[in-house]
């Protein structure tokens, strides 16, 4: 185990959070429908702070294969999931607002639960198999949960929709784990045969799922949406490697417990985040789903302020203002 393996894991989990929570100021603040398609994305991918959180997460992936591919999992893992509370820290900082103990409690719970369920499971290199059938079964079934979660959405508020839709995103990016393990394990034994549908499959998951995640930022509950993504996505891809990929679960009783008693401990503490972080968020009046832009968000229809219109000495290229201000 190398000293680059576990600073890279650090690093990784730093970048990602940090890119997540920068991604969150830009989603809750875009005009429009309190559940957006896919206008959101690309209104998002017009704004400068996104579009560096969005990069900022790629970095932070890649730092965490790198130390996956240079260490042991049992001590990448752990240090992986320490996004949860860098996100929390970084969400409040930059919402000016402080660090409330009860997150940080909550972070720590699913944090630890999380690391417990993954360190469950056993870690065997198998050559994952999905046929043609199986692999369109699992696309339209995670896409038919996906669009019918995100209609259900539009009938509840607040924390609910939070966690609904962070629960349908890390279904989609699950499914794209799986179907990236297959692809890169076939494209081992035959390049060629990335030349297929099959290529597209965890694309347009992927899509989707950062659609879905966007919507569940925009409700203001960052820290339980983001929480409830880390547990869904590696679940998620766990529990298909499992069921479709033939890749073997906890064998013996022990590890069946620890597995157990890890994922009531990861929900406990994604209910703590979403119920501590209640009130602090209102969630949009019912009438705001027809159209208009949300409360307390830019007014879509108003003319950007132009350089003219600034404050003589303000500028927008003033770091403070830039990562936590709310600029158009």
């Amino acid at each position: 185990m190398s000293v680059w393996a576990i600073g890279s894991a650090f690093a990784g989990a730093f970048f990602f959070a940090f890119g997540s929570a920068l991604q969150e100021r830009d989603a809750v603040g875009a005009p429009g429908r309190t559940l957006a398609r896919l206008s959101l994305l690309l209104h998002l991918l017009s704004r400068p702070r996104w579009l560096i959180g969005t990069a900022s997460v790629a970095v932070g992936v890649g730092l965490h294969l790198f130390a996956l591919s240079h260490g042991t999992l049992t001590v990448v893992q752990p240090i992986g999931v320490s996004a949860l509370l860098f996100a929390v820290v970084f969400a409040a900082v930059l919402k000016g607002h402080r660090v409330h103990l009860g997150d940080v409690v909550a972070s720590v719970a699913v944090m630890l639960g999380l690391t417990g369920l993954l360190l469950a499971f056993p870690h065997v290199s198998i050559a994952p198999d999905l046929s043609t059938t199986e692999a369109w079964v699992l696309l339209l079934s995670v896409v038919a949960v996906g669009v019918g979660g995100f209609a259900a959405a539009h009938w509840v508020h607040g924390a609910r929709r939070a966690l609904l839709l962070a629960v349908l995103a890390g279904l989609a990016m699950g499914a794209t784990s799986a179907f990236a393990r297959v692809l890169g394990y076939e494209a081992t034994q035959d390049p060629a045969s990335l030349i297929g549908w099959m290529t597209l499959a965890p694309i347009g998951l992927a899509v989707f799922g950062g659609l879905l995640i966007q919507n569940a930022y925009r409700t203001g509950y960052f820290a339980a949406a983001y929480a409830t993504l880390m547990v869904m996505d590696p679940v998620t891809g766990v529990g298909i490697g499992a069921l479709v990929l033939g890749e073997p679960l906890p064998g013996d009783l022990p590890a069946r417990v620890v597995a157990a008693v890890s994922a009531v401990v990861a929900v406990a503490g994604t209910v703590g985040l979403a119920r501590a972080t209640r009130g602090t968020h209102p969630d949009p009046e019912p009438a705001s789903e027809e159209g208009g832009a949300r409360p307390g968000a830019p007014d879509a229809t108003a003319p950007e302020r132009g350089a003219s219109e600034q404050r003589p000495g303000s500028s927008d290229t003033n770091l403070t203002t830039f990562f936590s201000g709310d600029h158009s």
